[in-house]
């Protein structure tokens, strides 16, 4: 299947399991915020001081996990070129699951923003490993393939987040919504134990050994020499617009669906057991939809990159992205109707992501490899946390609030358009030593 060895396909697996891991830890708190945020500060879950509390704390935690990413990103990126890929691997997955698992202790919001701050190290640390490691692995001719399968963890992952907290919450401890949190945060163990598969099947790739044999190791400041600033500039500017636009709105999915499902329970006069059961299944309802446009737009970068072009490609998914984004919150439509718009803003919003992780590791050699895309696709976040907080101190006035916000996070990928002439086309080259 795709022509790879068995082994090529237990690196893609180990790569696809510790991303998809990684987004499953890093998206665990927003599902948990209504329930975790109120808790922590003691107030009345499902009050209005809870929604207001819990919209501003979402931009505040998503806004530090952000930089943590970056931090770590850039961090471990660099450690990649250093020590290597399957090493760096094995310490971003102790890293993130560890934090998100010890998230479940916390006796308070600063706490609980210490924990994040630890595992936003790891999970930012762990693509540039596994995107570099499949890469270097994989035939050329199925390098976009191969990178592209490889992001299909990302809604997989968030697929696993959503189950995972359905079931802790609905059916585990529907009762005990000031707890049951804490459960779902103990899920991030799994990565932790499945590190420590993965170092046993997966040794460093032979490419980056012959070349960190014979080179030197790599410096920061490489990435903006004159041969290579271009470069640079192409892959931050294309995940820059692709993180604003995806975290802006990804990260209040399940708070805003959670706003609007109150909001309906409220006019049919529910009770407050048939109010949290029908916020989980507004919640459940837009995250898949989103997960499940993700992933199907993950698998059409494939195509698209491989007839089009990768400069092409991002055009297209930009002008997608913007259209999604304006028709979803711009359209007055009913609650229920707004939770399947998801799918489109998944599409494309979220289906970009396929493409960088064999656009980024395309544009640098190998010594460069893991410093250069780490760089590219983290660094950004320290911009894009602007969104996330942004958006949940306007949301924190109320669901409709956050609506309209969201609409006009639509303008981040239009520009995306307009920056175009800037982005390097790959399409055809050989991975450089």
């Amino acid at each position: 299947m795709l022509g790879l060895s068995r082994y090529q396909w237990t690196v893609l697996f180990a790569a696809w399991l510790g991303w998809g891991f990684d987004l499953f830890d890093s998206i665990l708190f927003n599902y948990v915020a209504p329930n975790c945020v109120p808790t922590l500060l003691g107030l009345q879950i499902g009050s209005p001081e809870a929604r207001t509390a819990t919209l501003f704390w979402t931009g505040v935690m998503t806004a530090t996990l952000l930089l943590g990413w970056a931090a770590g990103g850039v961090i471990f990126g660099w450690v990649a070129d250093r020590v290597g890929r399957t090493r760096t691997l094995l310490i971003t997955m102790l890293l993130y699951g560890l934090g998100t698992a010890a998230c479940a202790a916390a006796d308070n919001i600063w706490m609980l923003l210490a924990f994040r701050i630890v595992a936003a190290l790891g999970i930012g640390g762990e693509w540039a490993a596994g995107a570099s490691m499949v890469a270097e692995v994989v035939p050329e001719n199925k390098r976009v393939e191969a990178g592209a399968l490889l992001y299909t963890a990302a809604p997989m992952g968030l697929f696993l987040a959503t189950f995972v907290n359905l079931q802790v919450a609905t059916h585990w401890f529907p009762d005990t919504p000031e707890t049951s949190w804490r459960y779902v945060f103990l899920f991030g163990l799994v990565p932790a134990a499945i590190a420590f598969l993965v170092r046993l099947f997966v040794h460093e790739p032979e490419r980056w050994q012959q070349v960190a044999a014979k080179t030197t190791p790599p410096k920061l400041s490489e990435l903006f020499a004159p041969g290579t600033r271009h470069l640079t500039l192409s892959g931050l500017l294309t995940a820059l617009i692709a993180l604003l636009a995806w975290w802006s709105c990804n990260a209040f999915i399940p708070v805003v669906s959670t706003g609007m499902a109150q909001a309906q329970a409220g006019d049919m006069n529910l009770s407050a057991a048939d109010t949290r059961a029908m916020a989980e299944h507004w919640k459940t309802i837009a995250v898949t939809c989103f997960n499940l446009g993700g992933l199907i737009g993950t698998l059409l970068t494939i195509p698209i990159a491989k007839r089009l072009g990768r400069r092409p490609m991002f055009g297209l998914y930009f002008a997608a992205s913007a259209i999604a984004l304006f028709a979803t919150f711009g359209i007055d439509w009913a609650g229920v109707t707004r939770l399947y718009g998801f799918f489109f803003v998944g599409l494309a919003v979220f289906g970009v992501f396929g493409s960088f992780t064999y656009y980024l590791p395309e544009l640098f050699p190998t010594r460069l490899r893991g410093t250069g895309a780490g760089f590219c696709y983290n660094i950004g976040r320290i911009i894009a946390a602007g969104g996330p907080f942004a958006v949940g101190a306007v949301a924190a006035q109320g669901t409709q609030s956050a609506v309209q916000v969201m609409f006009w996070i639509g303008l981040a990928p239009l520009l995306g358009v307009l920056l175009l002439p800037w982005v390097v086309e790959t399409k055809g080259q050989v991975l450089r030593d």
